[in-house]
This record gives structure tokens, sequence and C-alpha cells, in this order.
């Protein structure tokens, strides 16, 4: 059974971001990024999953957001830890087909909500997994992980650090360049800088940075 036809205003909305972002998106990308959102707005009203409530600020916001750390996405086997509604795991789920994406999160109303989306936009390479980081095993460990709304840096770090495969990286979202969070982390813990860049993010205001780490071994 194919998707409800998608509504022209976000797919609008989210094609001219992802142009911005110097993406291309496929018709199934742009389909399935659009009733992801739907799927969102329409849970969000029962289960208040974001404080954004208008479909229109949550394509900017959240699916343009996450789209904006694609380019940095390495390995086939990511985790997005903290994932909360699926931001970016699930958005990184439909624009890798190809790769194994498992999303994170101890709220069992947003991991509800992602194993509803999951069934509903047949994202057959995304793992969804209700669980506290502390308490998550793992049999194959991650070429990546992800954390958009996680705390800080050596929370995320020291939280995961057992998951990363060796050769693996962190790509941690966070606002302003997290100065502080930085010399933090590297004054107490075996992680290396591996880079940071600033994520343009169209239609969203304050700075967007993206952290790349690794473990030093």
């Amino acid at each position: 059974m194919s998707l409800p036809k998608p509504d022209p205003q976000l797919r609008q909305l989210i094609c001219k971001g992802a142009d911005a972002l110097s993406l291309s998106l496929t018709d199934f990308q742009a389909d399935h990024l659009i009733r992801y959102v739907e799927l969102l707005a329409k849970w969000n009203k029962a289960y208040n999953l974001t404080a954004i409530r208008d479909p229109k600020d949550m394509v900017s916001r959240h699916i343009i957001d996450s789209l904006s750390i694609v380019p940095d996405i390495t390995g086939d086997n990511i985790l997005d830890v903290g994932s909360g509604p699926g931001l970016p795991g699930i958005v990184l789920a439909i624009m890798f087909p190809d790769k194994k994406i498992t999303t994170l999160d101890s709220n069992g109303k947003k991991t509800r909500f992602m194993t509803q989306s999951k069934m509903e936009l047949k994202l057959d390479n995304l793992t969804v997994v209700n669980s506290r980081v502390e308490s998550f095993e793992v049999e194959h460990l991650f070429d990546a992980i992800t954390s958009r709304a996680f705390s800080s840096l050596r929370d995320m770090v020291e939280g995961t650090k057992q998951l990363l495969s060796p050769s693996g990286v962190y790509l941690a979202m966070k606002g302003l360049y997290p100065e502080e969070e930085l010399k933090n982390l590297m004054d107490s813990c075996d992680t290396e800088l591996v880079g940071t860049k600033p994520l343009n993010v169209p239609g969203t205001e304050g700075d967007r940075h993206l952290v790349i780490l690794r473990n030093r071994h």
C-alpha cells in the first residue's frame, strides 16, 4: 500500500531546505520526510513529543536541521543516542536506506512513536530501542554515534564509548560553539577532536555546530 499523497506545501519547504544544503532528494526521500512530519504533528497533539507544534516549523527546526549532518555520516551501522521522536535518527534512516540505523531513547512514549513511524514508513533499516544508554548492550559496535539533544559532550562520550568501534566517530550536534564542553571533555576523557563545523540550517535562527570526535587508542 502506498503512502497518502504528501502535503505539497511541506514538500516545497523540505525540497527548498535540502537544496540550500546542496542535497538532492529522491521522491521516496521527500515523500517519507513529509509523512514523518505529518506523523510527528499528529502524535504531538496527544503525546507532547516536541515543543514545536506547527508542521512547517517542524520542517526547518527538525527535518532540515537533521539533514544538515547527512554529508558527515560515515559507516554502515549508526546509533542515534537520545533520539527523542527520531531526530536525527529517523531522518537518517530515510536518507540512507542501505545503512542500519538504531535509535535509542529511554522515554517510552517517544520510542512508541518511533516504532509506529518505522511501521508506517516501512523503514526496515531502522531499529528502535527503549533503554537508558548505560543499560544498552550490543553484539556489534557502531561506526558512528550521533546526538542532537543529548546532554554534554562529556556525558555523551562517557556514556557511549563502549558502543563505538575503534575507527568510529561521534557526531554531536550543538547550538553555540561548545568551547567549555570541549575543554572539560579533553581534560577528562581519552578522546580527541577530529573537527568542528558550523551548520548553516535554512530557516533556523541561532548558531548550530557539529562536533566530530573519536576515542584515542
